[in-house]
């Protein structure tokens, strides 16, 4: 069995949608729907049973699921960078990580891959390489970095890292996001602004090397990044911190024009001030060392962001589609 925690969000539901397409569909979903939307993400997916996060620690700590277990794919956790409830996020991201970290430590042959983030580099003056070599002097931002830095320096202080596999996601995008809210990609909340009325707000910059809309990201899309992460799944010698990203840093600027460019509009762009609650937590420059990746074996190529941009556009946002197994079309 494979369990995918976080199964119903945006990357979680699009790893259980490939590995579907892979003929794997002993799959348990666990996460916590809510009042949310992101049931919708499951609909059009097959998998074995659904429990609420909750019921899954509770049950893998009392070791109802025996040996049955193959790989834990851990992509549940709240990742909104502008939440503030510390002890939230310590529990939800930090702590019910570190929960599963000491049932695998008790059944080391199950395949165990969580979700870091690239939050976790902070403002990016120790680099974006990846590894454990600058754990200590890595500075997140915001709680949301900070929690997901905590567990990945346990499970090195712990030695888990030689066996497991962290992967620290860039800036992810692509369809399955609906629900997200504020934390939805840009492209997902101006699609409509832009093909209704032909313009796109971006953020000014408050700093002097970058112009406006020229602060740069690692934009990765959703279906490259699943590619990556279940390419752990399958070498499972692999282990430790691995960068999930293109290796290719674009500006908001590049964004707006793909974005306009696949709805065959001319690009109007409007520059808005930043709330000032996030100016000094801001990541300006963001942009993947995939050097670790290569080295694990991963192939993977990922699409340039016009394709990405360019298919999240015409084949899901112009008709509010989910990802779905090929074999359900």
């Amino acid at each position: 069995m494979i369990v995918v925690t976080g199964g119903a969000g945006f990357i979680g539901s699009a790893l259980v949608c490939s590995l579907n397409e892979l003929g794997h569909d002993d799959i348990l979903v666990v996460d916590h729907l809510g009042t949310t939307e992101k049931w919708k993400n499951l609909v059009p997916l097959r998998f074995a049973d659904y429990l609420d996060k909750d019921q899954f620690i509770g049950r893998l700590e009392d070791n109802a699921f025996g040996s049955s277990i193959d790989t834990i794919l851990h992509l549940g956790a709240c990742s909104s960078t502008t939440e503030r409830d510390a002890t939230y996020l310590m529990e939800n991201n930090f702590r019910y990580t570190e929960r599963i970290g000491h049932w695998w430590e008790k059944h080391p042959d199950t395949r165990f891959i969580y979700a870091s983030s690239a939050a976790t580099y902070g403002d990016g003056t120790h680099g974006y390489r990846d590894g454990t070599d600058s754990l200590d002097c890595l500075r997140p931002l915001n709680m949301y970095g900070y929690s997901k830095h905590l567990f990945d320096k346990v499970a090195f202080r712990n030695g888990w890292l030689k066996r497991i596999v962290g992967l620290k996601y860039f800036n992810v995008f692509g369809p399955n996001e609906y629900h997200k809210g504020d934390m939805r990609s840009v492209i997902n909340k101006a699609f409509r602004r832009v093909r209704d009325e032909g313009v796109i707000s971006l953020f000014r910059s408050y700093h002097p090397q970058y112009g406006d809309g020229e602060q740069l990201r690692d934009f990765i899309y959703v279906k490259d990044a699943v590619a990556m992460t279940l390419f752990f799944m399958e070498q499972r010698s692999a282990g430790g911190l691995f960068n999930i990203g293109t290796g290719v840093a674009r500006s908001w600027n590049d964004v707006a024009k793909a974005l306009f460019s696949a709805l065959g509009k001319k690009p109007v762009i409007e520059y808005i001030e930043m709330p000032e609650e996030i100016q000094d937590k801001y990541q300006y420059f963001t942009q993947a060392d995939p050097s670790a990746l290569r080295d694990a074996g991963c192939t993977v190529v990922c699409r340039s962001l016009e394709e990405s941009i360019t298919d999240f556009v015409v084949n899901y946002l112009q008709h509010a589609a989910h990802l779905e197994p090929q074999g359900n079309r």
